[in-house]
């Protein structure tokens, strides 16, 4: 990317942030940004959740103010995943505003999930997670509607769809903009690697049409590819090279891939016909490869019985997607190239650690801080602590993240880990490359607390058939069943929470259940500790353990929100720098 590019994307993006800061607690008029913000949940626990949240954040003004903010639960049964949520969120929609929804601009959220990747955000969703930026403190809710802050005034009524866990950055010239103006969905692409097209939708257009050197140019898609080999992008005409201009990679040979699209009134009440047309959702529908994989002259019905980027198969699969493909096709795809653009995703712990702890070009771009809305007397660099109480002589290691916590004084955090919704007591020491979270469970109608403690790079939703295979399952490195060994835990005792089907990670019941929430990461921290270097802990007899999963299944939101309350109080009152 040239030095040219960058620092045009890095005005544009900040341009864009400072907009939006002046949009935040302000009483907005009809038309001056979006009717409605719909966020989707997967149950009626994460709605309740999510609508808690947003209602605290519209009490406390973080939010624009005077239009509408809905959360849209899946309906209870099978998963229907985010193209079903479309679908269902837009029927929500049309019950809510009737006609009046013909006049309005929505974006769609798609936020809803477990998150087995990125399990801080698990209990309180993707949406929700703090974002080192702002005053009073981003999280990604803010931060999406800051980057999309210039569409509503450029687009026709419809839905913007869009997903949680994404940051997608792009400039445009003095005299263009992105305009959602025209019949049909209309896709915003992102030049890409050729590796990188084989995990997401990939654009197909004319080979004729030559790349100009603008920042936006508008064209009509031909068809769309849904995480398609290199083999099929370079078949199907996808690969274009690269001319010198403004685009935003090294690459000789690229591909435009997908990110966020609208789709128009009309279109929207179509699908609309076909909710309910299908009647029930009893399957995963693909709001991405299952919607636009219908569009453009060249679609064609084979993509329907591919199920090989499908985690549940259902023998009505195949049955939706050509319903599907019959009602859309001949429906336009208009694509959107952003030439000066980068998508970031943030899904996973990994991700989450790099992006906003390490990675130089996102905090440049974005003006990330390393402390914010902290009392974090260290401010140590290579880190990022956010909404959290470091006490004197705490320290936190290069590419860790401290979130909504409180650490005593003197302790410390390794490097690469991270430390989320956690009390730590004074002095203790929490190793590299591990990920700490507390979470508040309601537990024989008490409240209790509950640590869970991973490596980093664990995979969470690994399953074997049965506990006798638990040695495949890796702890810290470790095979599960050396961690028990270290913990005194016989394995026939270790029970797995929820559906029998599978043991995981997930849902292992290996956490103590504890009376407060500093105790509860005490104990956490010293099985930790045992495994690591390979000594003994013995858990107190008769402790309660509880998984991941179970620990969802009763959470306390209340109080976790109120511990986030104090924190809030707290840090207003201490930092030097607020005077309110």
């Amino acid at each position: 990317m040239s030095q040219e590019s960058v620092l045009q994307l890095q005005a544009a993006t900040r341009e864009k942030i400072r907009t939006f800061n002046s949009l935040r607690a302000r009483e907005l008029q009809p038309g001056e940004f979006w009717d409605a913000v719909v966020v989707t949940a997967v149950d009626e626990s994460q709605r309740e959740a999510y609508e808690l949240q947003l209602r605290d954040k519209v009490d406390r003004r973080e939010l624009p103010l005077g239009l509408h903010y809905e959360v849209f639960s899946d309906p209870p049964g099978s998963k229907i995943g985010n193209g079903g949520s479309t679908l269902y969120a837009l029927q929500q929609l049309e019950d809510i505003y009737g006609k009046a929804l013909c006049r309005m601009r929505v974006i769609l959220i798609h936020a809803g999930g477990l998150s087995q990747r990125l399990p801080s955000a698990s209990a309180l969703g993707k949406i929700f997670t703090a974002v080192p930026l702002g005053d009073p403190l981003y999280q990604m809710l803010e931060l999406k509607l800051a980057l999309y802050v210039d569409f509503p005034s450029h687009m026709k009524p419809g839905v913007l769809v869009t997903c949680a866990d994404d940051i997608e950055l792009y400039s445009t010239g003095d005299d263009e903009s992105v305009r959602f103006d025209k019949p049909g969905f209309t896709a915003l692409a992102h030049p890409s690697s050729l590796s990188v097209g084989t995990t997401h939708g990939v654009f197909v257009f004319h080979s004729n049409e030559e790349s100009t050197d603008s920042e936006v140019e508008n064209v009509s898609c031909l068809r769309f590819l849904h995480k398609p080999s290199i083999e099929k992008m370079r078949d199907s005409g996808a690969v274009r090279k690269s001319q010198s201009g403004c685009l935003s990679l090294s690459d000789t040979e690229f591909v435009y891939t997908d990110s966020t699209y609208y789709v128009d009134f009309d279109t929207a009440k179509s699908l609309l016909g076909l909710l309910k047309e299908l009647g029930p959702l009893d399957c995963e529908v693909d709001a991405y490869g299952d919607f636009l994989q219908a569009l453009g002259p060249r679609a064609t019905i084979d993509y329907t019985s591919n199920t090989a980027n499908v985690t549940k198969e259902e023998s009505s699969l195949v049955a939706v997607r050509r319903k599907i493909f019959h009602l859309l096709k001949g429906t336009p795809l208009n694509v959107v190239l952003l030439n000066n653009s980068k998508f970031y995703h943030i899904g996973t712990t990994s991700e989450y650690l790099f992006h906003l702890a390490e990675d130089a070009a996102l905090r440049t771009e974005l003006g990330l801080l390393s402390s914010a809305f902290s009392v974090d007397a260290n401010e140590s660099s290579g880190c990022c602590v956010m909404y959290s109480v470091l006490d004197p002589g705490c320290s936190v290691g290069a590419g860790s993240v401290v979130e909504y916590s409180r650490l005593g004084a003197g302790a410390s955090v390794g490097r690469g880990s991270i430390v989320s919704s956690c009390w730590v007591g004074a002095g203790l020491s929490v190793p590299e490359g591990v990920f700490m979270h507390s979470l508040c469970v309601n537990y024989k109608n008490q409240t209790r607390f509950v640590t869970v403690v991973f490596g980093i790079e664990d995979n969470l939703k690994r399953g074997v058939d049965a506990p006798a295979y638990m040695e495949e399952l890796k702890l810290f490195g470790f095979s599960l069943a050396e961690c028990l060994s270290h913990w005194g835990l016989k394995r026939e005792v270790l029970r797995f929470s929820g559906d029998a089907s599978g043991c995981s990670l997930w849902n292992a019941c290996l956490f103590p259940v504890c009376p407060d929430q500093r105790s509860s990461f005490s104990l956490s921290l010293e099985m930790l500790q045992a495994a690591l270097s390979g000594s003994t802990f013995a858990v107190p007899k008769d402790t309660t353990l509880m998984s991941m999963h179970e620990s969802l299944t009763c959470k306390n939101l209340e109080e976790m929100l109120k511990f986030r309350k104090g924190l809030h109080e707290d840090i207003t009152q201490r930092k030097p720098d607020n005077h309110s």
